[in-house]
């Protein structure tokens, strides 16, 4: 006799299996999709710099990357949210590391640099901001995004350099064309570091990090958003740059590097584990040169 399909497990056990199974599910599904790409954290790291000059012990900067205006939960009142918590810091300026458009992503809605670059005037009008162009800035026209964030009064530096004063620290901005879509010059862009300054780089690819010189005291980058999912055990299944630039602070031959996990989201509007963020950076001399070996650095994020 057949005996007929039976979708429900008799088991009691195998049902509460099977129902916990589906709600975990559904819960792992509306955090990543809905909750945690809502969220906006600031998270404060203190960072112990080669080359830091005494005036500059303790400048405070704020970094984000990746803002992709337009992708789901992120328009332009989630970008007037941004600058507002950007006013409000204490950091004596802002750098920005790309991609501050979508190409493409499930659910969004593109935006152009013309609409969203007026929204950082109040921030622009507070502190200088800095910024480098990624590879969704070029893949829409790089020049007209530059143009639209410089008439905002962002200082764009593509492989270029900026000298600056923050409150009373002179150091060098030194901005890198994306690795991928444009020709980057990392000669050309240190070339007009004339001084013994703090040298900070920023580019948006951090895969470009081997070839900054050691002059720079700090490299600042974006582009892989931590990867958008971060699962125990497992890490960041899905990377577009090396595993090791994830995210986060890493120390590799001496020289430094900062990663932004970023605002936005790209391809898929999901983060998991890698809430959307604001780097509130504390930068300080280091007690010793650091050894030549490549190591993940040792710095928790500060309390704020």
């Amino acid at each position: 006799m057949n005996r007929a399909w039976r979708p429900w497990p008799r088991q009691p056990w195998l049902q509460r299996l099977f129902v916990g199974t589906v709600l975990i599910a559904v819960g792992c599904l509306s955090w990543g999709f809905f909750w945690e790409p809502r969220q906006l954290v600031e998270r404060g790291y203190d960072l112990r710099l080669p080359h830091w000059s005494p005036q500059c012990e303790g400048l405070r900067i704020d970094v984000v990357a990746d803002i992709h205006t337009g992708s789901p939960h992120n328009g332009l009142d989630r970008l007037d949210r941004l600058v507002e918590r950007l006013i409000a810091s204490d950091a004596r300026a802002v750098l920005m590391a790309g991609d501050y458009v979508i190409l493409s992503v499930l659910g969004g809605t593109y935006v152009s640099a013309d609409q969203m670059a007026p929204h950082l005037k109040p921030l622009t009008a507070r502190k200088p901001v800095y910024a480098v162009l990624g590879n969704h800035d070029w893949w829409k026209d790089g020049h007209k995004v530059r143009a639209a964030l410089e008439s905002a009064g962002v200082i764009v530096l593509e492989d270029e350099a900026r000298a600056t004063e923050l409150g009373g620290c002179r150091l060098w901005v030194v901005g890198i064309g994306d690795k991928w879509e444009t020709r980057h010059d990392v000669v050309r862009a240190f070339s007009a570091v004339n001084d013994a300054a703090p040298a900070l780089a920023l580019t948006h690819n951090p895969d470009i990090f081997p070839d900054i010189p050691p002059r720079a005291s700090l490299t600042l980058a974006g582009h892989t958003h931590g990867g958008q999912v971060k699962l125990p055990w497992i890490g960041t299944p899905v990377l577009p740059a090396d595993q090791r630039y994830a995210g986060g602070y890493l120390i590799e031959h001496g020289k430094h590097l900062f990663v932004s996990t970023g605002i936005g989201t790209s391809i898929l509007p999901v983060r998991f584990g890698v809430p959307p963020e604001i780097s509130q950076l504390t930068l300080r001399a280091a007690a010793r040169e650091p050894a030549s070996a490549p190591n993940r650095a040792d710095a928790a994020p500060a309390a704020r």
